[in-house]
């Protein structure tokens, strides 16, 4: 990708260096459960087991901005940024503003307004607070779990969650979410995947708009994309771990599913070509 003329975006926020605190909590949540200790006895730990569930805990959480020199937080706030430039001239298109996320760069644990993020869910977006959040090792489980490596590979993951974004400002996750609450385990299932593609079909149009623009593909990029989607489909994933595929617990959808939505997007630059909610085949 050639990103060297791109601009870094200032909704970035650094979670990593310890400054979360303990399991998560501000360094203002750990001193407030050391001085209700000191009065009433309390085992601190277990303050600290009720601070990280209120929404104070949630707003001491020390950020900053990536320091000078960090190649993967530069890469990954030129990508944040594309989208912003993107998405705003998209919504503007189809009268409508955007309002950027924020981008969220942990290590381990942090708290969000979702619950705890953890390492180990892989990057997501929390509606409740408009935030994307990620742990950059998983860009090296990408690589040597998943075998799928380059940088449009890294790009594709946060355009995939900047498209849930867009989902949420559009009011579709909302509704989703609803139907979602109503609905048995299979249906839930079923919807979420049509969210989860339509995710992919957002970060095609992404691709397809930022390289109209920018020119920021090379030869391969979108193969690398394309690799990166079919090594995360629910059949890839549940064959290597379970030996046995099970289609009615898919919730982000197929391999060649994931594939073909993005390549909708992408074909078409068009965020319309997009609705995975009206359509009978996947």
């Amino acid at each position: 990708m050639r990103l060297d003329d791109f601009r870094e975006s200032d909704n970035i926020e650094d979670r990593r260096g310890g400054g979360a605190g303990i399991g998560g909590i501000g360094i203002g949540g750990v001193i407030l459960a050391l001085v209700v200790s000191y009065f009433t006895g309390i085992n601190p730990l277990t303050l600290l087991g009720v601070i990280e569930q209120t929404p104070l805990a949630r707003h001491e959480v020390a950020a900053h901005k990536p320091p000078a020199g960090d190649d993967s937080a530069r890469f990954v706030s030129r990508i944040l940024a594309s989208t912003e430039d993107v998405w705003t001239g998209t919504f503007r298109e189809n009268g409508r503003q955007y309002e950027a996320p924020k981008l969220v760069l942990f290590t381990g644990a942090t708290p969000t307004a979702c619950g705890t993020g953890q390492t180990a869910m892989g990057p997501f977006y929390c509606p409740g607070d408009r935030k994307v959040y990620i742990d950059l090792a998983f860009y090296r489980e990408l690589k040597e779990r998943f075998h799928a490596p380059g940088e449009f590979a890294q790009a594709y993951v946060i355009a995939h969650e900047v498209g849930h974004h867009v989902q949420n400002l559009l009011g579709i996750a909302g509704k989703v979410h609803a139907a979602q609450q109503r609905a048995g385990k299979a249906e839930a299932n079923a919807l979420s995947v049509r969210m989860e593609l339509q995710a992919d079909c957002l970060a095609g149009v992404w691709g397809k708009r930022a390289d109209d623009l920018r020119g920021m593909l090379d030869p391969g990029d979108l193969e690398a994309a394309l690799n990166a989607a079919t090594a995360i489909g629910d059949d890839r994933l549940q064959q290597q771990a379970q030996g046995r595929i099970v289609p009615e617990s898919f919730t982000h959808g197929s391999s060649a599913q994931r594939v073909r939505w993005f390549r909708r997007g992408f074909d078409s630059g068009d965020m319309n070509r997009c609705n995975t909610f009206k359509t009978d085949s996947l």
